[in-house]
Order: structure tokens, then C-alpha cells, then sequence
């Protein structure tokens, strides 16, 4: 008896911690409820990846998940117009601006299920959001399609619809349904179509832009007008 108990007491530290958080709902129950940047897990411990978490403040139901933000836009600091390595892997900083990756949103779409929100802001200071059901990002050998659920609710309206069932494109792996490659029409990178009725990835401009060339959802602001901010934040379905 006496030399099992000498066995445990030499195990790793490692085999007495808790799971690694896979997003950031994991972090708020584990006691961390202000809003910021973390390391979550969503492929286990060799896998840290930063994210910034929204806690949810502003939630009616204040136990309902927390969010973990996929992609955010405020200040024009990052360039989005990057190739499929760069969108595949992820960029920018959690801290700011930055898209979390395609394959970091595959691994934590697969884990759990997840519904969407989009945040929006134009330059007057409206604020507007977009709810969606349902959220994940198939795997690479499907080119990361989106499957998206239904729109529940929003000011901003529904202009992500259009792109569910859509693979993902970049100016150097072509994978929508134009003649050209939407990618380098819009100046971005998306789940595009023929080509979009959303870019949020596309150039960072101020208000007023040539048409579908800017930080777009048509349902708010129209195709001729870039927003001030965008953010996708995805957390689990509340059961």
C-alpha cells in the first residue's frame, strides 16, 4: 500500500490540472469573467492559441456561454488582404485586430456546437448586430466551408446567408463560383460566392467607398460603404 501511494506523489503536476480551456466559455467558468486576451486549447496542450474574450456583459441571460471572437476590425491597423497560408494559420493580435484561422475555427466548430453573432459599428456611431443559429467551418479538404444556421435576429440583417455552404477564398486559392476570383475583386478574403453580400475582410477605408471594395454588409450600410467596426464571435448553444 505504502508503495502506491510513493508512485502517486512522483506522477507529473501535469496529471492534477484541470483540461486546458478549448475556448473562451471554459475560461469564464474556470473564474475568469473581464473581458480580454487569453491562451485557449482547442487542439489540447500543444495547441495555445490567443483569443480575445467577450464575456458577455451586455447578455440578458447573464449565465448564458461567453464569446470567443473570431475575427475583429476597428482601426485598420492589420492587413486583411493575405493569402490562404496566412487565413489557414490566422494573423493580427488579439489584443486588436486579427483573424483567429481557419483551421483554429475547424478544430473548435468540431469540439462543441456554436451559434454567431456579428457586431457592427459605422462611422456615426449606429451599432447594429446580426445573430445566427448556427456556426462551423468544415474541414481543409472541403476548403473550410461555412455552415451556417439560421438568421434569428439584428438590426444589421441578413447578409451571411448568402455564403452559407460556401468555401473559402483567397487571392491564391480560388475556390468561389465567379468567373475571376472574388478574392482579388473585393480586395479581401471569404466565404465568397458570385461573389458577396458581406466582406468583412476586405480593405480598411473611412465611410464612403468605391463600390465592394470596403468592410461591407449590405444589409446595414450597403456595398458602398465601409464600416467602422466588425467583429465574429461564436459561443456554444446553450442546451
Amino acid at each position: 500500500m505504502k508503495f502506491r501511494v510513493v508512485l502517486a506523489f512522483l506522477l507529473p503536476a501535469a496529471a492534477y490540472q484541470s483540461p486546458r480551456p478549448g475556448d473562451c466559455s471554459d475560461i469564464y467558468r474556470s473564474g475568469s469573467g473581464v473581458d480580454g486576451v487569453y491562451t485557449i486549447y482547442p487542439a489540447g496542450p500543444t495547441s495555445p492559441v490567443q483569443v480575445y474574450c467577450d464575456m458577455g456583459k451586455d447578455d440578458i441571460d447573464s449565465a448564458a456561454e461567453k464569446w470567443t471572437v473570431i475575427q475583429r476590425r476597428h482601426d485598420g491597423t492589420v492587413n486583411f488582404f493575405m493569402k490562404w497560408d496566412h487565413y489557414k494559420s490566422g494573423f493580427g493580435n488579439a489584443a486588436g485586430e486579427y483573424w483567429l484561422g481557419l483551421e483554429t475555427m475547424h478544430l473548435l466548430t468540431q469540439a462543441r456546437n456554436y451559434e454567431l453573432r456579428v457586431d457592427m459599428e459605422d462611422f456615426e456611431g449606429h451599432k447594429v448586430f446580426a445573430h445566427y443559429s448556427a456556426f462551423s467551418v468544415g474541414p481543409e479538404s472541403e476548403g473550410y466551408k461555412l455552415n451556417l444556421g439560421s438568421f434569428t435576429k439584428g438590426a444589421a440583417g441578413d447578409s451571411l446567408s448568402y455564403h452559407n455552404g460556401k468555401k473559402f477564398t483567397t487571392t491564391d486559392k480560388d475556390q468561389d463560383m465567379h468567373d475571376s476570383n472574388c478574392a482579388r475583386l473585393a480586395y479581401g478574403a471569404f466565404w465568397y460566392g458570385d461573389c458577396f453580400n458581406s466582406n468583412p475582410n476586405g480593405i480598411y477605408t473611412w465611410g464612403p467607398s468605391p463600390h465592394a471594395s470596403g468592410v461591407h454588409w449590405s444589409t446595414f450600410k450597403g456595398l458602398e460603404y465601409s464600416l467602422k467596426t466588425i467583429i465574429m464571435k461564436i459561443r456554444p448553444v446553450a442546451v
